[in-house]
């Protein structure tokens, strides 16, 4: 059925309850208002105050913009959680045995909040959502009221693909071992991984049936956005079109819609470190002789491993700006770091404890290169401001974003991480030192150098007007302006008999009052 009547298009955002996936949608949010769209993000109590800080600031340096938020309740007592779980940085620092545990409930708990969203859809009439992967339910809630449901899967093309493939040959059944290589089948540029890296879950385990889950509300719904550029993985964008999502459009990089200084630096959160003291820190230093080493706001390593990258930077005798989320209280002894370290790398290392202006620290000339757990978020803006790159995956899809840094862009050097970080391996600190020399000024680097800043030109002009990035958004614009889904009735239960099974699961793991 189509619409032909030209009206304002109503975009809900609905993002996964941690700072990786809010931060991209935020940014979403901004890029699809600059457009001319108005935009509603949609959230929990425990993480109203974060995004309506970051709307808040977007507002002050684009006052035309039209972006909201709407609060929902989460369920925490009811379901018998502790009261502020709907934020994943509450459970990260949740220092109990079962925190684990406590991640996996909030992923199946939130199809409690299907009502107050359904209740939402209805009275507001969007004209889509564009809500995170983990909120499967939410295809077949908006079906309910003919609203379209976009996916936002927060990764690359490239690691998109590894999925689909991954579940449609199982490769990693075929070997012996978890640390046995194999080659994903099917998937172009043979890509080799271990079982281990692939990090895929048995089908009959809770995380297992959630990425199922996944996969089946992904090809029920309207299509799916990607923070990516087309000029980055063409082969990839075009596989994923071909053989996995019916429609998908690349509208990234968005961190590259933080054009300001303070929109640049207070991205994500207000950084702890003064911008202009980090920066007068950077001129210091010649061009391209900085490393920066930052793991993710959800990093967490042992003391012994700290010691060790803190022995590296100081081993590898290259510049290092070191950004640390360490929880301790003030006045407690640092065990993470080597007797009288800051004394003695004074000048040429710079440790911020918590948040930094990332985005501005990245694109100083006096940075040459970027240590990273290879998270999409952080990957891209590395790739985007041209920086060769360490990797260091340590779970999640990290090890697939790793392989197209290091095997298909070949801009990224290894650190020596092969398997999830929870394996316990210890990269040593000459393994550190080793992977940060390459990078800054190995026999390599000026050829990583080169292809690295190649990608960070074309990131820029993907999203600038008549960019592939631009395009794709317009045409994705277009299409909404003129589709409508049919109306799914309520009395239809076709589409929810996975849901039906899945609450199995959801109402064992939960003491529902």
């Amino acid at each position: 059925m189509k619409n032909e009547v030209s009206e304002q298009i109503h975009v809900l955002f609905f993002p996964f309850m941690a700072h990786g996936h809010m931060i991209p949608v935020i940014d979403m949010a901004k890029l699809f208002s600059s457009r001319g769209a108005k935009s509603t993000l949609l959230t929990t109590r425990s993480n109203q105050e974060f995004l309506h800080k970051r709307i808040e600031e977007i507002k002050n340096q684009n006052p035309d913009l039209e972006i909201g938020i709407k609060v929902f309740d989460f369920p925490c007592v009811e379901l018998g959680l502790p009261e502020g779980c709907d934020h994943v940085d509450f459970i990260i620092s949740y220092r109990k045995p079962d925190a684990g545990d406590l991640l996996l409930k909030l992923f199946l708990s939130t199809i409690y909040m299907n009502q107050q969203l359904e209740s939402f859809i209805e009275t507001t009439k969007p004209t889509c959502l564009v809500a995170d992967m983990f909120f499967t339910w939410a295809t077949e809630s908006a079906q309910k009221f003919g609203v379209p449901r976009l996916v936002f899967h927060g990764t690359s093309f490239f690691s998109l693909c590894c999925f689909n493939t991954m579940r449609t040959h199982e490769p990693h059944k075929k070997v012996t071992t978890n640390s046995t290589p194999f080659v994903i089948t099917g998937l172009p540029g043979d890509i080799v991984m271990t079982p281990e890296q692939a990090n895929v879950p048995p089908e009959d385990t809770p995380m297992g049936m959630i990425m199922k889950a996944v996969s089946e509300s992904e090809s029920n719904s309207f299509g799916v956005l990607v923070n990516s550029f087309y000029e980055l993985e063409p082969a990839y964008a075009d596989f994923y079109r071909s053989v996995g999502a019916k429609r998908a459009w690349h509208i990234g990089p968005l961190s590259l819609f933080n054009r300001e200084f303070a929109e640049k630096a207070q991205r994500g959160k207000k950084g702890v470190i003064d911008e202009q003291e980090c920066l007068k820190w950077l001129e210091s230093k010649t061009p391209g002789s900085v490393i920066y080493v930052s793991f993710g706001s959800g990093a967490k390593f042992t003391n012994e491993q700290m010691l060790e990258i803190a022995a590296g930077l100081e081993g590898s005798q290259q510049n290092f700006i070191w950004v640390v989320k360490k929880n301790e209280k003030q006045g407690e002894k640092e065990d993470w770091l080597p007797e009288g370290y800051e004394e003695r790398t004074k000048g040429e290392g710079l440790i911020i404890r918590g948040w930094a202006p990332q985005m501005l620290i990245l694109e100083h000339k006096a940075v040459g290169g970027f240590v990273t757990h290879c998270g999409w978020n952080s990957a891209l803006e590395g790739i985007s401001m041209g920086l060769p790159m360490v990797t260091w995956p340590r779970g999640a899809e990290q090890f697939y974003n790793e392989k197209l840094l290091t095997q298909v862009l070949r801009i990224g050097v290894n650190v020596g991480a092969t398997e999830l970080v929870k394996k316990g391996k210890l990269i040593s600190r000459e393994e550190v030192a080793k992977a940060v020399r390459e990078v800054i000024d190995g026999e390599e680097a000026e050829e990583r150098r080169e292809r690295a800043k190649k990608l960070g030109e074309m990131a820029k002009a993907a999203v600038e007007e008549g960019g592939s990035s631009y395009n794709d958004l317009s045409r994705f614009m277009e299409e909404l302006k003129c589709y409508k889904v049919e109306k799914v009735e309520e009395e239809d239960t076709t589409c929810f008999t996975l849901w039906n099974a899945f609450l199995v699961i959801v109402n064992k793991l939960f003491t529902i009052q």
